[in-house]
């Protein structure tokens, strides 16, 4: 990884680091993660959240900026957490149980020019969806597909939650953010499975998804960039465009409208991104 802010608009693997384990921060912020999270919540114990927070201070630096997962609003260590802010280390904040985001905390990142992206893992985050997307501040939504299985009831993280992920990416949307990151997959030991669930992320319209192994982030990027045939079609449709002098022209038997064009120019502009961030 560089020691310049990473492309976030290209962002498809976020690697959590927990935030106690500092031994391990250089070797997340080295892989070929796009963004490393040190995570202030779910990741450490109650016990030790005064002295992850510590570790994480002593850690940051401009030379390798991060996010960070702060505690929820409702906790004893959120305020603290929200002191990491001054840091310029700090990218932004990654907000769990995200449902309102706090009046307190869009301001402070107004001021010290951070971003949010809140982690929507609750029936009463999906209520409020639309309004949480357009918070000023946030530049993309996440889905926390276990604390929303738990929140809600719901059993299975296949169809069950085509719904929520639709809702995810249509508000996202809407609101003008970047497409949104789908929540990790467990099982770290099975390559198989992460693969399905990151290829069924990008058709459903995300962008990038939650690791929590490092051995998971090349999948993720591999599933989140072009595939040889899509840069293959691409070229094509863009050639075939070029030779047309405006004239109707066919791509493989298929008529090539403006929409398709739009597709293989998206496809291509990520193709230079992938590129741009693999030579860095």
């Amino acid at each position: 990884m560089t020691t310049s802010p990473p492309d976030r608009a290209a962002s498809r693997s976020y690697l959590f680091v927990p935030g106690d384990r500092p031994d391990r921060f250089d070797k997340a912020w080295t892989s070929a993660a796009d963004a490393v999270i040190l995570d202030l919540e779910d990741a450490v114990d109650a016990s030790r959240k005064t002295q992850a927070r510590a570790a994480v201070r002593t850690w940051l630096s401009p030379e390798h900026p991060v996010l960070v997962r702060i505690n929820a609003v409702d906790t004893p260590w959120y305020e603290d957490d929200l002191s990491l802010l001054q840091h310029p280390g700090v990218l932004g904040l990654m907000v769990p149980k995200a449902e309102q985001l706090d009046a307190a905390l869009v301001r402070a990142c107004t001021l010290h020019e951070k971003f949010l992206l809140p982690i929507a893992e609750s029936a009463r985050a999906f209520q409020h969806l639309a309004e949480l997307a357009s918070t000023p501040g946030v530049e993309r939504l996440a889905f926390g597909t276990i604390d929303f299985q738990v929140d809600t009831g719901i059993s299975g993280d296949d169809d069950a939650l085509h719904y929520f992920r639709s809702r995810l990416v249509l508000e996202s949307r809407l609101a003008g953010l970047q497409p949104p990151l789908d929540g990790v997959t467990a099982d770290i030991g099975n390559m198989d499975v992460l693969r399905a669930d990151a290829e069924r992320s990008r058709r459903f319209g995300f962008a990038g998804k939650l690791c929590i192994h490092p051995r998971q982030v090349a999948i993720v990027n591999d599933a989140f960039s072009p595939s040889a045939a899509e840069i293959a079609w691409a070229l094509q449709v863009m050639e075939a465009i070029a030779r047309s002098a405006g004239a109707a022209v066919a791509v493989e038997g298929k008529m090539v409208d403006r929409p398709v064009i739009m597709k293989a120019q998206r496809v291509l502009q990520n193709r230079q991104t992938t590129n741009r961030r693999a030579s860095s």
